[in-house]
């Protein structure tokens, strides 16, 4: 099921539809980023895990994330910034894709939800919250 919210309003009646048709877990795109705590705080009330793209929601308390590393790129987007301020036209230059991606993994949250993390995913995982 895919949901689209654009305001509270829209979040409201997402949230009731979610709670009604009791997902398995529920994955959030990175756009959802201000509602964050709220459907962190609906995700723990509804025992529902959450993955989401951003490392910022598994230290909000969200289950987990996979995502491009974003402090990777805003480090990378000032290559651009320098060669644009050094005269390169914009449109000269490449579009990049990420590279880096990293796996956060919210232990607190997995236990609460009575789910035992894989060994092996918390070795591959870049940070685990205990």
């Amino acid at each position: 099921m895919s949901l689209e919210v654009r305001g509270p309003e829209d979040l409201d009646r997402a949230l009731m539809t979610i709670a009604s048709e009791r997902p398995d877990a529920l994955w959030v795109h990175l756009t959802a980023n201000p509602f964050r705590p709220r459907l962190v705080e609906f995700a723990a009330k509804n025992r529902l895990p959450t993955v989401a793209q951003a490392s910022s929601w598994p230290q909000a308390g969200a289950l987990m994330s996979f995502g491009p590393d974003l402090a990777d790129l805003y480090g990378r987007s000032a290559t651009y910034v320098a060669k644009i301020l050094g005269g390169v036209k914009a449109a000269d230059l490449p579009v990049e894709q990420p590279t880096k991606f990293e796996l956060v993994i919210n232990l607190k949250t997995a236990k609460a939800l009575g789910l035992t993390m894989p060994p092996s995913l918390l070795q591959r995982a870049d940070q685990v919250i205990k």
